[in-house]
């Protein structure tokens, strides 16, 4: 229940030994923004923007950072475009367990705590498990061990096919919903590591299939109707099919690196019968 201790600091994905200019060039471009709009945004003038990103002018620190918000670049990479301009880091990364943060911590806590007896867990930005509540500990049962040996990782929990996998009734569904998550999280953060997480379980074997898509696995009964306004998460668990619509949260203009990337996953039950089986559990 408790949040673990954050990971070693995780280097910026930018190369090493870039200058300002070009980051910013390869952000704006990335984003499809023109170097006249980005000006217009930032209260600057093309030329300068164009003399910037060409190294003929070196931007102040508080051109960098206004740049960086028009452009939405990341907090993590906006440290390293100050960097690479000559200037100091501007936003901190904080441990988890750091004392600073026991209002975070014990505030998440309780949230997660909360949410019980549904699911709910917190997140950093390459999955890697920091929290979990009693709802997540019950679908966690029958996991290999391998895969519960911290540091645990979302992704790998749900796509392994020694995981969750086999028990999704509609997993490609649900899997092929995953990668386009983490795609988009790749063309907006440019981050390695998660790139790596990506190609890793994007190459993990699909379960079989019965013969009319659902998987060949679990109970008899027929799996209830689900609004059609979200994609549903059906998993088996003790004989039954539950039925989920997952939910994220991020902080809002975060001033830290850790607190810039953490994310708390929910899960609210997407029929009656999912309501009342876990509620059984806890009566």
């Amino acid at each position: 229940m408790s949040i673990v201790a954050s990971g070693p600091t995780r280097p910026s994905t930018n190369s090493v030994g870039k200058g300002v200019g070009p980051l910013l060039r390869g952000w704006r471009e990335q984003r499809r923004v023109s170097q006249l709009e980005l000006a217009l945004r930032a209260d600057s003038s093309a030329r300068h923007i164009s003399f910037i990103e060409t190294g003929r002018s070196r931007p102040s620190e508080e051109m960098v950072l206004r740049l960086a918000e028009h452009l939405d670049v990341p907090v993590r990479e906006r440290n390293a475009l100050l960097l690479a301009a000559g200037y100091a880091p501007h936003y901190p990364e904080t441990p988890l367990d750091d004392p600073s943060m026991d209002a975070l911590r014990q505030g998440m806590e309780r949230l997660i705590q909360g949410y019980e007896p549904y699911p709910a867990l917190v997140v950093d930005a390459t999955y890697t498990v920091l929290a979990a509540n009693r709802g997540i500990t019950m679908l966690l049962e029958g996991v290999c061990e391998s895969l519960l040996t911290p540091p645990l990782n979302a992704m790998r929990l749900t796509l392994h096919p020694e995981g969750l996998a086999p028990r999704i009734r509609n997993h490609r569904e649900w899997r092929d919903h995953l990668l386009a998550q983490m795609e988009r999280q790749i063309a907006l953060d440019r981050s390695e590591p998660l790139r790596a997480l990506y190609e890793e379980v994007a190459a993990y074997p699909v379960p079989d299939q019965g013969p009319e898509g659902e998987m060949a696995l679990g109970p008899d009964e027929d799996v209830e109707p689900v609004p059609s306004f979200a994609l549903p998460l059906q998993i088996e668990h003790g004989g039954r099919v539950l039925s989920f619509i997952s939910s994220i949260s991020t902080f809002n203009t975060p001033m830290d690196v850790t607190v810039a990337e953490l994310a708390i996953e929910t899960f609210l039950p997407a029929d009656p019968a999912t309501v009342k089986h876990l509620q059984s559990l806890v009566s």
